[in-house]
């Protein structure tokens, strides 16, 4: 729903920044290094601050070419990351971080047509590199996100890259318009461009969980869910919230786990239940190779050199 204010409330907290129009009220956090909530028509899509990700669970393949061997920092990249630093524009303008006390000398009563907020990531890797993602939030309550990794020498090859979002409950299902299926960059021939459907959060039922669920050459993707964390509902509403390629398309997966969750399984029965929605934004994706029996490394041209610059943008509206 547009927003006839055409202008944001916008909140100077000690620790957030709120954002607020007629149908939403967004938080981004300077102590979690991310936005802490997005709440649109009174319901909340974020169980975590998003994160940079750059870890996928392992394939069949990539343990037989010793890939997480070479590669395993980047999982602990994934799991742990420091907002090294935070900048605020409001209308174009980049202000003093308002911060508690530098806070104290807004009103309460300011509006702008454009906030962007970003933040500066480093890794842990080594050595170490930077990915910055910026949000950019227009009075309508659409959010433009950039998020750009800085390549780096001495860094080994990436599984992926992109930005994880873990929503508070499991979606009911997801509609997306790009290829069908479970796609790859070496497996996207068979694939067929339209609009698709898929009820629930489906894991492929490899013999050993593995990544799954990827879905290649994606321009949008609208998730929806009912059920909400307030028990005080008793009949919630269906809702959806939609991202949308800005210059070029991107690949995502949407799963009841994270990375580390399939990776620490080694059965099925041995996932937990599903409780949120893991949606994975992804600008790169390692392919998943089998040239012979799961011995051979994926082809050069199917691999992510992280001495390289990677970036991808995408729009989310409601």
């Amino acid at each position: 729903m547009a927003n006839t204010n055409k202008r944001l409330a916008v909140i100077f907290g000690d620790v957030t920044l709120g954002l607020k129009g007629p149908d939403f009220h967004y938080l981004f956090s300077y102590q979690t290094g991310g936005p802490e909530s997005l709440r649109i028509q009174g319901k909340e899509w974020l169980y975590r601050s998003p994160k940079p990700t750059f870890w996928r669970a392992t394939t069949d393949n990539d343990r037989g070419n010793q890939f997480p061997l070479k590669s395993g920092m980047w999982l602990a990249a994934d799991q742990f990351i420091a907002c090294q630093s935070i900048t605020v524009a409001i209308d174009g303008q980049t202000i003093p971080l308002p911060i508690a006390p530098e806070n104290n000398r807004y009103s309460g009563q300011e509006t702008a047509q454009e906030v962007t907020v970003t933040y500066t990531y480093q890794t842990i890797t080594t050595p170490q590199t930077t990915v910055e993602v910026s949000y950019t939030i227009q009075a309508s309550g659409k959010i433009r996100v950039a998020v750009t990794y800085h390549g780096q020498a001495g860094l080994p090859s990436l599984p992926v890259f992109g930005l994880r979002f873990v929503m508070p409950t499991p979606a009911t299902r997801f509609i997306y318009q790009g290829l069908s299926g479970e796609t790859y960059p070496d497996r996207m021939a068979g694939g067929m461009a339209g609009e698709y459907e898929v009820t629930g959060l489906p894991v492929t039922p490899y013999l050993v969980p593995q990544d799954c669920g990827v879905h290649m050459a994606t321009d949008w993707v609208t998730i929806y869910r009912q059920a909400v964390l307030d028990n005080r509902l008793r009949e919630p509403v269906k809702t959806g919230l939609k991202f949308k390629m800005v210059d070029q398309p991107f690949a995502f997966s949407c799963l009841p786990y994270t990375a580390e969750e399939l990776e620490n399984a080694t059965h099925h029965s041995e996932l937990p239940a599903p409780h949120r929605t893991v949606l994975s934004l992804l600008g790169a994706v390692r392919g998943v190779g089998g040239i012979d029996s799961w011995g051979s490394d994926v082809e050069a041209a199917y691999q992510i050199d992280a001495t390289q610059d990677h970036h991808f943008e995408f729009e989310i509206s409601f």
